[in-house]
């Protein structure tokens, strides 16, 4: 959601906040093992109900995870271990976070925002807060695994700082429902997104790889067609009455062919 520019300027301001402690040898995945530190922190005071603190905690915590990507990038020690540990503890993360939240949730059978129109807000809280957790993970898998098929899959309206920003805003206003609701409805969003982007990418490949296929095909056809016709031979010259086929590839010539 958030424009390329903003994020290139975010990660220039982290880089320059960052440099002093590149300097005292903190090491990007350090910083990875505090930031998970610092959500289980702001799980505890969500949980015992501080949500104005556990927002501006979220706040941090969300621009802290930027902290060991910079660190790595001033350092030049990016690594692809650290990237992987990065990502696996991020989900660590927004699942403690949520943990919190639940917590909290479920020591308070009585809540109720004035701003809800439902009854039993309990019940809704828990229900959002088991989807917002499904589909924060789904839309960091879709992208893992697209990637990893070798396809760039960055589309959708919620990645993880949208995320962050979000819930940050409904425990500091105390609407935390229905940041829970929107989080839930799109999150599952972007992770369809992601899928059909992935869908569409995958079709159009696999319709460019067909074409040669076809094209092939039909070339070989018209030359086994020119091969076979009779051949126009003047008075004097011979006819070569022996025709010696030429071994081929193409489906279904190639039964029994061997291939060198």
């Amino acid at each position: 959601m958030f424009s390329r520019r903003i994020q290139q300027q975010a990660r220039h301001l982290v880089t320059m906040i960052i440099q002093p402690l590149a300097r005292l040898g903190v090491t990007p995945n350090m910083l990875t093992g505090i930031g998970l530190l610092l959500s289980i922190l702001t799980a505890i005071v969500i949980a015992q109900g501080s949500l104005f603190v556990g927002g501006l905690l979220v706040l941090f915590a969300g621009i802290f995870d930027m902290f060991d990507g910079a660190m790595a990038r001033v350092r030049n020690a990016a690594t692809i271990f650290g990237a992987f540990l990065d990502s696996t503890l991020d989900r660590y993360s927004e699942s403690i976070i949520l943990l919190g939240l639940l917590l909290y949730t479920l020591q308070r059978p009585g809540l109720q925002d004035a701003l809800w129109p439902a009854p039993n807000e309990q019940t809704w809280m828990i229900i959002f807060i088991f989807v917002a957790l499904a589909g924060s993970l789904m839309v960091s898998y879709t992208k893992a695994r697209a990637e990893g098929l070798g396809i760039e899959c960055k589309t959708g309206l919620l990645a993880r700082p949208e995320r962050v920003i979000i819930l940050a805003i409904g425990l500091l206003t105390n609407t935390g429902i229905w940041a829970l609701a929107l989080l839930a409805v799109f999150s599952n969003v972007t992770a369809v997104e992601r899928m059909i982007a992935v869908w569409r990418t995958t079709s159009q490949l696999a319709a460019a790889s067909e074409q040669p296929s076809a094209q092939f095909i039909d070339q070989n056809d018209t030359s086994s067609d020119n091969r076979h016709s009779p051949a126009k031979t003047g008075k004097n010259e011979p006819r070569d009455s022996d025709v010696q086929s030429v071994p081929t590839s193409v489906p279904p010539f190639s039964g029994g062919v061997h291939q060198e």
